[in-house]
């Protein structure tokens, strides 16, 4: 199953993706993806059931609606920093024991397809791919063998971030929190389809090029340690995402730097996801 929130008279709604038009939560009773999510395993088991009974019906298409990010005011969105090898040793910094998590907030977020804005407060905006996993319970302490019990399912995020602010302390938020500095999308895909999220291939596009290539299976630390890591100290909601961290190739490593630049277009894909895309623009001065 494939979840999307998207605009609609003016506000927003979330549905359900079948054969390329859009079932409506809102027939199921649910104003908004959060809420689906945060209804269970029910929930997902009784939508699944009804949109399977859908196929050659005729559902509004997905290209007649703008998309938003697919969960729009996630409770928490924690990210891991410097959890690929290859990253952290372009970062110049050592091989982290425990994993690095820092926070990005909610006002982050936009969709897949809505522009990157860049505002005169940075000079050096970069790019980052990662895996987010979304989710489903509540829970603290959780074991790492009972992890999947607490993933609703996973999509792509772009941590995009201002270098020149997250780096002038040892403190990131502010630097990874600028408005549209967390492209989220294109969907959310429900962790059936994805049996084993360490061997997904990851890959970020500028014009073409391609910037970051890499594999989950080269996560430092896997879902499973994350989730057991970072519930020991913080209670685990529905509708939260855990961002895995960026492959190397960001453009804080690269000879001379590569800073986004207003006029690209990156272009993030996970197989077996999907594609995130977003324009770069300027802001206002």
């Amino acid at each position: 199953m494939r979840l999307i929130s998207f605009t609609k008279n003016g506000g927003s709604a979330a549905g359900i993706l079948k054969e390329g038009g859009i079932f409506p939560l809102a027939d199921l009773g649910f104003a908004d993806a959060l809420s689906f999510v945060a209804a269970g395993e029910q929930a997902l088991a009784g939508a699944e059931r009804i949109v399977g009974k859908l196929s050659g019906k005729s559902l509004p298409p997905l290209s007649t609606v703008k998309l938003l990010a697919p969960i729009l005011r996630p409770p928490k969105i924690l990210c891991v920093g410097l959890n690929y090898r290859d990253h952290a040793i372009e970062s110049q910094m050592e091989i982290p024991a425990v994993p690095t998590v820092f926070a990005k907030f909610s006002t982050a977020l936009t969709g897949s397809g809505a522009p990157i804005v860049i505002p005169a407060a940075t000079q050096k905006p970069d790019y980052e791919a990662e895996l987010a996993v979304v989710i489903g319970r509540r829970g603290e302490r959780i074991p790492r063998k009972n992890w999947q019990d607490y993933v609703f399912g996973y999509t792509i995020l772009n941590d995009v971030s201002a270098r020149d602010i997250q780096l002038a302390t040892t403190q990131w938020t502010l630097g990874k929190s600028l408005s549209t500095f967390a492209p989220l999308g294109p969907h959310i895909v429900t962790r059936d389809e994805i049996p084993d999220p360490h061997v997904l291939d990851i890959r970020l596009s500028i014009a073409g090029e391609m910037l970051q290539h890499s594999n989950t299976r080269e996560f430092i630390f896997g879902i499973p340690e994350l989730i057991e890591y970072i519930s020991r100290f913080v209670t685990l909601e529905p509708g939260d995402i855990i961002s895995t961290g960026t492959p190397s190739g960001v453009g804080l490593g690269r000879k001379p730097p590569r800073w986004l630049r207003p006029g690209d277009e990156v272009v993030i894909e996970i197989n077996r996801i999907g594609v995130l895309r977003n324009p770069v623009v300027a802001g206002m001065n």
